[in-house]
């Protein structure tokens, strides 16, 4: 696919599916004597979980959660709201939410917290891409795929106005595109 507003590549596909695979196995080893509750945060982490699920050598439920703090902008909102919730209960669950991305840390915090109260017995983040610049609160990620710069990438699940998620690689979106 070759597009104007797809800029440099940061991260290519192949160190995508080797990164993928160790987090899989860090995972497993972590979880071994668990079984995990895998949430996946909607649109953006299907690819990822889809993946990471691959590399799970334990047993484990998924579900999702739909959340909006973006619109079509490249930049937070700050407003966080749960479009679509989870179908069962996670209380006294092991529970690691997958995520896309996390930039200001503004939504996975409105997450956790929501996520907190409904007991589960433990709640862990993987990540497969932070961008520490951009922090604005300091939070728990116990797994992280890749620290990139602060700049809006799509590709891979990330998208722009619903475009450019079936990239197999992570790449800078051009500005102005």
């Amino acid at each position: 696919m070759r597009d104007s507003a797809i800029g440099k590549i940061l991260v290519q596909q192949d160190e995508l599916s080797h990164r993928i695979r160790e987090l899989g196995e860090e995972i497993s080893r972590d979880y071994a004597d668990r079984d995990v509750f895998l949430v996946g945060v909607l649109k953006g982490a299907t690819f990822f979980l889809a993946d990471l699920m691959r590399h799970l050598e334990l047993d484990c439920v998924v579900d999702f959660m739909a959340v909006s703090a973006y619109g079509s902008e490249t930049d937070s909102s700050g407003v966080v709201r749960i479009l679509k919730d989870l179908d069962a209960s996670i209380e006294g669950r092991h529970v690691l939410i997958v995520e896309d991305i996390v930039d200001s840390g503004l939504t996975l915090h409105y997450l956790l917290r929501t996520l907190r109260a409904r007991e589960p017995a433990s709640l862990e983040v993987c990540a497969l891409l932070t961008k520490p610049e951009r922090r604005k609160v300091d939070l728990p990620i116990r797994y992280v795929g890749f620290e990139i710069p602060n700049e809006f990438v799509i590709g891979y699940g990330l998208d722009h106005n619903e475009r450019y998620r079936n990239l197999p690689y992570v790449a800078v979106l051009q500005e102005g595109k």
